[in-house]
């Protein structure tokens, strides 16, 4: 059964042929868009061979090359479409990332996609707190942000492969903090849309945001700071008592 529009959440929508997941993603769309850069970095950052917990892994963008990278990945996803898109062979879970607890450590969680930038703050806090619900005390979590201007100079536009394009429509404040976002993906063969809510966080609050969960940030990745690379935030030993 395909995800439908009474699923959605508010302030989230999608449109074009296909599924649209709740946080109005269409799978199709997600199924072309180029992973980037995304595994060389995660890879760098990490142990080889490590376990990861993939939170919002969609169809497996990046899952993929990481697996090929002979990483254990699991997957996970609230989308039953993004999920049918994952290789046989690797372990899936069908949860809200905010609602998980698999009873089980990871050496890496993996929270991309600017999912951190969620609109509503609890539903932020949520996820980060799964993050360390499920990191190993000696593993890491690693989180992928929006750039520092992100919401600026709109609209844009990136070319995404041979005549397709990724164009950031328009960024509306809706108050709180948050701003309405609209995107664009233009294919040959069709047109596809998503409006969902995000949250700038500069990175005083992002990192609040990590502390407020049980986590440290551990190390920016790339220039841009759009990887960190986050560990368990250790309380101090009481002193012992005889």
């Amino acid at each position: 059964m395909a995800d439908t529009t009474d699923d959605r959440r508010k302030g989230y929508d999608g449109t074009g042929e296909g599924a649209i997941t709740p946080d109005g993603c269409a799978v199709e769309v997600w199924s072309r868009l180029p992973v980037g850069d995304a595994p060389e970095v995660i890879e760098a950052a990490v142990p080889p061979g490590a376990s990861i917990l993939e939170l919002g892994c969609g169809v497996g963008r990046m899952t993929h090359p990481l697996t090929d990278r002979g990483f254990t990945v699991t997957a996970v996803d609230e989308s039953a479409e993004m999920l049918a898109r994952i290789r046989p062979g690797v372990r899936t879970v069908r949860s809200p990332i905010e609602a998980l607890d698999l009873g089980e450590r990871f050496d890496v969680v993996l929270l991309a996609s600017f999912l951190v930038h969620a609109g509503d703050a609890a539903v932020r806090q949520g996820l980060l707190e799964t993050c360390r619900r499920h990191v190993a005390e000696d593993g890491c979590v690693l989180v992928q942000r929006e750039g520092e201007d992100w919401h600026l100079n709109v609209p844009r536009e990136t070319a995404i492969g041979p005549d397709a394009w990724s164009r950031l429509v328009s960024v509306t404040p809706v108050g709180d903090g948050v701003n309405s976002v609209r995107c664009e993906y233009t294919f040959p063969d069709g047109t596809w849309t998503q409006t969902f809510l995000s949250r700038p966080l500069d990175t005083e609050a992002f990192e609040q945001a990590l502390a407020d969960a049980g986590l440290t940030a551990e190390r920016y990745l790339t220039e841009d700071r759009t990887w960190v690379r986050a560990r368990p935030a250790h309380r101090p030993q009481e002193p012992h008592r005889p």
